[in-house]
């Protein structure tokens, strides 16, 4: 099979890294959005916001798209912060902070990351939608250094240390990112693209 160029809609270099990490077996390769890539999401879920942007990475690229909108939803909270995870507060240390603090009157710390993706064609119509998740708990305090966002104080189902205390590695194994990633690289690599 030729390598397949998808352009991954995202300007975070994080997630645009460990895709290509767990893509490489497949021979695919997703190339990062054009700088003028700046979508409007304002879907209301998941979903919604993983179209959005492929759609529009898809129509400056004038390629296949692939997107992920994705967040923590935590049980105590209805599912707070879901789609608003990267919007939670003005910086990483400040959503964390935020998070634990209204977690804090709760017992129950049960919480999944959710991750859609959207595969558009060049025309940004949806070809395939997949959504994978990592269950798991929020602990009060942050462990570990690897990893971003809510890593350092997610414990997934399964296993005693954090997100954050995992290698790339173990972490594309069983985060939801991951988990959505090799479904859309199985449809990829069984689809005549």
């Amino acid at each position: 099979m030729k390598n397949l160029e998808i352009v991954f809609a995202t300007n975070n270099s994080h997630k645009l890294e460990e895709v290509n990490q767990i893509s490489k077996e497949y021979n695919i390769t997703f190339l990062p959005v054009p700088e003028s890539f700046d979508p409007v999401e304002d879907g209301e879920t998941f979903e919604e916001n993983s179209y959005i942007k492929a759609s529009e990475a898809a129509k400056l690229s004038g390629k296949f798209a692939l997107a992920d909108d994705s967040g923590l939803c935590v049980e105590a909270l209805n599912g707070a912060p879901g789609i608003h995870s990267a919007r939670y507060a003005e910086t990483q240390d400040l959503r964390i902070q935020k998070l634990l603090k209204e977690l804090l009157p709760h017992e129950n710390k049960s919480a999944k990351f959710v991750c859609c993706m959207t595969l558009v064609s060049p025309e940004g119509v949806i070809l395939k939608q997949i959504v994978g998740e990592c269950k798991g708990a929020i602990i009060e305090t942050r462990k570990g250094s690897n990893g971003f966002g809510y890593d350092p104080v997610f414990i997934p189902s399964g296993y005693n240390v954090t997100l954050a205390e995992l290698s790339d590695v173990q972490k594309n194994k069983i985060s939801h990112r991951g988990n959505a990633l090799r479904k859309m690289l199985e449809y990829l690599s069984n689809s005549n693209f």
